[in-house]
């Protein structure tokens, strides 16, 4: 299985990311992550997290589909797809021991 990203698209609401994945030399399918614009205003999500986000989501669903139930063509990212990611790839920093005779 091979998973490309095509790119991204915008309107007043929403970032729409778009992947091709091709099962086979003859089978290919699309699929489009929907992102609200406001999670990467009210959390530490960059603009820039918005492929690898919705990467790893769109990787979750076609490891857990079967051919009962196939992954949506179309998905949305909740605030959990978001903070699992955040926890994932920007964990909370340590706080940095105090050493005694050190000024800084």
């Amino acid at each position: 299985m091979n998973i490309q990203y095509v790119g991204f698209r915008v309107d007043a609401i929403s970032r729409f990311y778009d992947f091709h994945v091709i099962d086979s030399p003859s089978s290919g399918r699309k699929f489009t992550l929907e992102v609200k614009c406001d999670a990467f205003q009210s959390s530490r999500l960059r603009f820039q997290d918005g492929p690898s986000l919705c990467l790893a989501r769109l990787r979750h669903e076609l490891e857990s589909e079967t051919q009962l139930s196939p992954a949506h063509a179309v998905m949305h990212i909740g605030e959990q797809d978001i903070a699992v990611y955040l926890e994932e790839h920007y964990p909370p920093s340590r706080p940095r021991a105090h050493r005694k005779g050190v000024r800084h």
